[in-house]
């Protein structure tokens, strides 16, 4: 199967895009496993190398860093090279920055490895996304949420790893080479049922750094605001639960899982709805459902209350991202590497950026008024798809 086929053709018409498809479930599944995989074990590295929080957090930031800085020659290589190729370059040193990380044993080496971790899980994931792009092209129907509805289980299925592991008192190392070779095998069965995709349009020469151009301008403030939204739930939603509601942290614990579980449910059921109300309309609806429930969630701290809003604010963000790449991957000024690089680019500096900013507000007043501005976000991603072409 290659880049050729242009048109969307039924599933059942040629065997092969179901092995299109699954290979490509596969490598989603990998991401979300090595990256949950990691981070079970984080307080276990942090007693390992003796590291207090502040020490701790330092260490962390090397990932994104890593990530950000990388971005633009992903976008570069995207243009230049199939993704299927650079998927699996990205995932092999993903692998391998996976499974040396456990055996670290002096701060420098983790920071190091942090790094490279994180640029080839950029390498990797918008690789990833690329080729998921090139494959729905192939669909008469909608299969990028599913794809990302199987990243959520994979993350589950990590961390149920390592609790199990740290119960079992499995030392970091031997646990996250088990996982690295384990998915490196996994990743080289499945290589040869991927799409090879040409780049889609030639390469001009452009600034090493650019940002998205103007017809890609909403879908990535789109992407901003749902990211910053995503990564606020994953920092603070426990805090929130602990100070503003005021449960126990088995309580505060049980919100995030809750907020997890709607999130992945609504990945899972997107593809559905998009096929009945259209991707446009799915993606206001989603803004209104993170504005309502931030909204509720600050109006009403007690804990069924804010719960409800959590779950609201899950099946809210669950379909954006794919969504927009989705759409973008369609531009006609952009090959959908570098258009999704582009706007990965916006989107994680509202991943990384609005968070801290929670507990700035927070600080200066409380964080159900952070929730409640945060929330506005959601009304931005109402009003920007609103002015989508479909």
């Amino acid at each position: 199967m290659t880049s050729e086929i242009q048109a969307p053709v039924k599933s059942n018409s040629i065997p092969s895009l179901n092995k299109l498809r699954v290979a490509n479930a596969v490598f989603f599944f990998l991401s979300g496993l090595g990256y949950s995989s990691w981070a079970s074990r984080i307080p276990s590295m942090q007693n390992k190398l003796h590291l207090n929080e502040a020490e701790l957090g330092a260490v962390l930031f090397a990932l994104p860093i890593g990530l950000m800085l990388t971005l633009p020659a992903t976008g570069r290589l995207l243009g230049k090279f199939n993704s299927r190729s650079i998927l699996f370059v990205g995932v092999l040193i993903f692998n391998a920055m996976l499974g040396i990380a456990g055996f670290s044993v002096h701060t420098w080496q983790l920071v190091l490895i942090l790094f490279c971790f994180g640029s080839a899980r950029n390498l990797f994931n918008i690789s990833l996304n690329a080729q998921a792009v090139s494959v729905q092209k192939l669909f008469n129907r909608s299969i990028m949420t599913t794809f990302h509805g199987i990243w959520s289980l994979a993350g589950f299925a990590g961390a149920g790893l390592g609790y199990l592991m740290v119960q079992y008192n499995i030392y970091t190392s031997y646990h996250l080479l088990f996982v690295s070779v384990g998915m490196t095998i996994t990743a080289i069965l499945a290589y040869p049922h991927l799409l090879y995709d040409k780049p889609t349009a030639p390469i001009e020469k452009k600034p090493w750094f650019s940002l998205p151009d103007r017809h890609l301008l909403k879908f990535s403030l789109i992407c901003f605001a749902s990211m910053a939204c995503e990564n606020t739930m994953y920092d603070w939603s426990g805090i929130y639960f602990r100070k503003a509601v005021g449960t126990s942290k088995a309580t505060a614990t049980a919100a995030f899982a809750v907020y997890m579980i709607s999130m992945t449910i609504g990945r899972f059921t997107g593809d559905k709805v998009v096929g009945k109300t259209g991707i446009r309309n799915l993606l206001k609806y989603s803004g209104l459902l993170i504005f309502a429930g931030l909204l509720l969630a600050a109006l009403a701290p007690i804990s069924i209350v804010a719960g409800a809003g959590f779950v609201l604010v899950g099946l809210g963000v669950s379909c954006i991202v794919p969504l927009v790449f989705s759409m973008a991957g369609q531009s006609k000024t952009m090959s959908s590497g570098p258009a999704l690089a582009a706007i990965s680019t916006v989107g994680y500096l509202g991943f990384l950026i609005v968070p801290p900013l929670v507990g700035f507000v927070a600080q200066w007043s409380n964080l159900q008024w952070s929730f409640g501005i945060i929330g506005c976000l959601g009304a931005l991603i109402t009003v920007m798809s609103s002015t989508l072409t479909p």
